[in-house]
């Protein structure tokens, strides 16, 4: 894999761990994580050889997830931002890879969510001084911030993709 390849497949990883840092310090995903996985996917994937019709299939792939990520979204379950993350790392990931995510994203969150419940129960009275974002994390009734759990779940299921199959053939 030469340089070039192994700089634009280093685009998912990278966006995904920023929307994971943002979301976990601001309770935010901007939205131009996803628009520049969006954009970015299109030319990477012809560059790194992927076939059309696979590029086809991941673009039905990542609507599908926008539609699901809205219907989340709609039942208050996730956030906008988280929706739109989902639907962005489901473009990138192809169908192999996007069943390995919605796996991975889902044991995570759950761990996820029980580390921060645990913490907000017995940790809260030792994080005096602690930066504002850590005081938000820590709020008894304050949301999660589930954007760190799409990250891992995209990380661990991007050596799965098509994409980085075709690449590492190459």
């Amino acid at each position: 894999m030469d340089v070039l390849t192994l700089a634009l497949l280093s685009i998912l990883p990278a966006l995904v761990i920023v929307a994971g840092l943002m979301d976990l310090t601001t309770m935010r995903i901007p939205n131009w994580i996803s628009g520049a996985l969006i954009v970015a996917f299109f030319p990477v994937a012809l560059i790194v050889g992927l076939p059309l019709g696979t590029v086809g299939l991941h673009a039905l792939i990542a609507v599908a997830a926008l539609l699901l990520g809205m219907a989340l979204f709609a039942l208050r379950i996730i956030g906008g931002g988280d929706a739109k993350l989902m639907a962005a790392a489901c473009l990138w990931l192809g169908l192999v890879g996007s069943g390995m995510f919605l796996l991975w994203t889902g044991v995570v969150g759950g761990f996820f969510c029980l580390g921060i419940l645990a913490a907000r129960a017995y940790l809260a009275p030792y994080l005096r001084g602690a930066p504002p974002w850590v005081a938000t994390l820590m709020s008894p009734r304050g949301d999660i911030p589930y954007g760190v759990a799409i990250c891992a779940g995209a990380l661990m299921a991007f050596p799965s993709s098509a994409m980085l199959a075709v690449a590492a053939a190459v």
